[in-house]
């Protein structure tokens, strides 16, 4: 993937950046793919979920240089997957995945595996050093997919409150050149495992 106007997959899928005028296609997808909700927020996609997603803001004082919310269209312009991803997140190079969905019609079929090849490529031709992203533990499928496509944990937090639940998390990072794990870490202190307080 490039970064251009419009363009197609390997897979056969139109790739570009979604915005509001897409909010009732976005919705749609949620509504129509709501396991990653139920695990994760704890009930269905709610009636803004699409718009908040386009919408959505970093927590104050987090510095990055862009957001993407980048659709992925087939043959009869519906949404089949998306991805959201933050490049230079906090430190230069980090690039962050927010969210990675395809629809449950496509799974199983190796498209998630590509797709997810033509982000790397394509972010590391944008400068990109890492890719980062957080998953929940409960969401055990997710975390197996990002361990075969190369991710290791980082580190974990607890108590992150996403939708109606409270979860422990999985931070894993991959990288995208000859970095080590201590030179990522170099960037981003905030993925250091942090020591236990003596009492």
């Amino acid at each position: 993937m490039q970064q251009g106007p419009l363009l197609h997959s390997s897979t056969g899928l139109l790739v570009r950046e979604i915005s509001l005028l897409d909010v009732e296609r976005l919705q749609a997808f949620f509504v129509e793919n709501p396991d990653y909700f139920h695990i994760v927020h704890g009930c269905a996609p709610q009636p803004d979920e699409a718009r908040d997603e386009i919408d959505d803001c970093l927590p104050e004082g987090w510095s990055f240089t862009r957001k993407w919310k980048i659709g992925y269209f087939d043959g009869t312009g519906a949404l089949v997957a998306m991805v959201s991803i933050v490049s230079d997140l906090l430190a230069p190079g980090v690039w962050h995945i927010g969210l990675f969905m395809l629809a449950g019609s496509l799974q199983g079929r190796g498209i998630a595996r590509q797709l997810h090849r033509e982000l790397e490529d394509w972010v590391a031709g944008q400068g990109a050093r890492w890719l980062r992203l957080s998953v929940v533990f409960d969401n055990v499928r997710a975390e197996g997919f990002w361990r075969a496509c190369g991710y290791v944990e980082a580190r974990t937090r607890d108590g992150i409150e996403l939708g109606r639940l409270r979860h422990r998390v999985r931070i894993m990072i991959k990288p995208l050149c000859s970095d080590s794990l201590e030179d990522y870490l170099t960037l981003m202190p905030r993925d250091r495992v942090e020591p236990p307080v003596s009492v």
